[in-house]
């Protein structure tokens, strides 16, 4: 037997007219997009409803359209009438059904039905207001769908921000798939691996040109160096037959040269070795001691170092990622009330870090804040000097904090990094280690409850 609907009427019916029957849905929370939207474009789905004794109509679905078109001031809204003649089970059977039974547009939808309104002609700014979204967010959208890899990575499960920046990356599908992972799988570490993926790229773009320049030349390319390694020698440790130290000049266009590049702090560094000294009339400073007669690292020795380098790689790309969340932190309107504890613990319990960093600290602190001189911001808007105070204890506990952080973690800067993770900063794994936080800290109290 075939089930049929019960035919209804579609009346044009002022919304102030309409009374909102029981329903099952108690968040009735209508997002401004959502009033734009209805504003802009009326009420598009019908509204659902039946007429009682005295002729008024009861809604049974679509209380937030009906409840947004009398905010914005519609005049009449679209209503299908139906006899909704039946026990209080139908009327709840319905609703849920209604609210249940429906597919949401996803974000692969929507930034396709954006692009396609833009190759109709609407700018970005008509697309946001005439749909109710964000301009930015219809902006960063557009981008992505033009992206030859755009709709595959959002149908992928990230957000239309994090597609964004895996966009910069389309050259390298190797990396794209290892961000990707990280957006979907641990979105708290996704800015930090691209940070770190960023700074790489940067290194090696920076080293190339000297790398290529070194192969042309016929040098041996180092990828990497060790302290316990026999050969091949730096020239620092070598002397010439005159006795002088052993400069580049000494090696340029000589066979068994190699060169080590990488780059510090963005700069490329490069820094030359001999394999055989005796092949070119080269001895070995005593003053060195001779090479260090350790023999070749161990494989404990090059993971030891391996997990030094990409600590250190790890802290730089964190500080950067730290320091923007702090400059968004700041820029809040209203901060958490605890704030004012971490500045009365550091101008007490760590004021030898404070003192010694509050000149470098002023510069960092106008950078979070976004201003040129504190103290103007201050002059101009005095409501904000709870935040001017906190930048500049923060300012001054993070330029306390370094490389050596993870590798020496203290007590100060743990108790530092743990109350920035508890205003909501999700560290980084080498910032737990200097924050001190393992798996069996993870779970105590908060710094703020203690």
């Amino acid at each position: 037997m075939t089930s049929t609907t019960t035919p209804g009427i579609i009346e044009h019916l002022d919304p102030a007219t309409l009374l909102l029957e029981t329903n099952v849905r108690t968040d009735t929370a209508i997002s401004d997009a959502f009033l734009e939207s209805i504003k802009q474009l009326g009420v598009l789905t019908p509204i659902l409803g039946h007429r009682v004794a005295d002729g008024t109509v009861q809604v049974r679905a679509g209380q937030r359209r009906t409840t947004a078109a009398i905010q914005v001031g519609l005049a009449t809204v679209p209503v299908y009438v139906v006899n909704a003649a039946g026990a209080e089970a139908e009327r709840i059977i319905e609703q849920l059904i209604e609210n249940e039974q429906r597919t949401e547009l996803t974000e692969t939808d929507r930034i396709e039905a954006w692009k396609q309104l833009e190759f109709e002609g609407l700018s970005v700014a008509q697309i946001a207001k005439r749909t109710g979204t964000k301009r930015d967010r219809v902006k960063t959208g557009l981008n992505v769908a033009k992206a030859e890899t755009g709709a595959a990575l959002v149908d992928q499960g990230v957000t239309l921000d994090q597609a964004a920046i895996l966009i910069e990356f389309a050259d390298d599908a190797e990396l794209t798939e290892e961000l990707t992972g990280a957006a979907v799988n641990d979105p708290d570490y996704f800015p930090h691996a691209v940070e770190r993926a960023r700074r790489d790229r940067q290194e090696r773009i920076a080293a190339q040109p000297h790398i290529d320049a070194a192969r042309a030349a016929g040098y041996e390319i180092l990828e990497e160096i060790g302290y316990y390694d026999e050969s091949p020698y730096p020239l620092h440790i070598l002397l010439t037959a005159t006795g002088e130290t052993v400069r580049k000049s000494d090696v340029e266009g000589k066979e068994g040269i190699a060169v080590y590049i990488r780059c510090w702090n963005g700069e490329p560094s490069i820094r030359y070795y001999v394999t055989d000294p005796t092949a070119h009339g080269f001895t070995i400073n005593n003053q060195y001691g001779g090479r260090p007669a350790k023999g070749p690292m161990t494989d404990d020795q090059k993971s030891e170092r391996k997990q030094l380098i990409e600590n250190n790689k790890a802290w730089d790309a964190a500080e950067t990622v730290r320091r923007e969340w702090l400059a968004q932190f700041l820029s809040r309107k209203a901060l958490p009330k605890n704030t004012v504890n971490l500045a009365a613990w550091a101008l007490t319990e760590n004021i030898y870090s404070v003192a010694n960093n509050l000149s470098d600290g002023r510069t960092l602190a106008c950078e979070l804040l976004g201003v040129k001189s504190a103290g103007n911001h201050l002059a101009a808007q005095p409501g904000k000097a709870g935040n001017v105070l906190l930048a500049a204890v923060i300012a001054t506990l993070e330029k306390s904090t370094s490389r050596q952080s993870w590798r020496y973690p203290d007590e100060h800067v743990a108790h530092y990094l743990a109350q920035v993770a508890d205003w909501g900063y999700p560290l980084s794994p080498v910032e737990k280690i200097a924050a001190k936080i393992t798996d069996e800290t993870a779970d105590e109290p908060d710094v703020a409850q203690q």
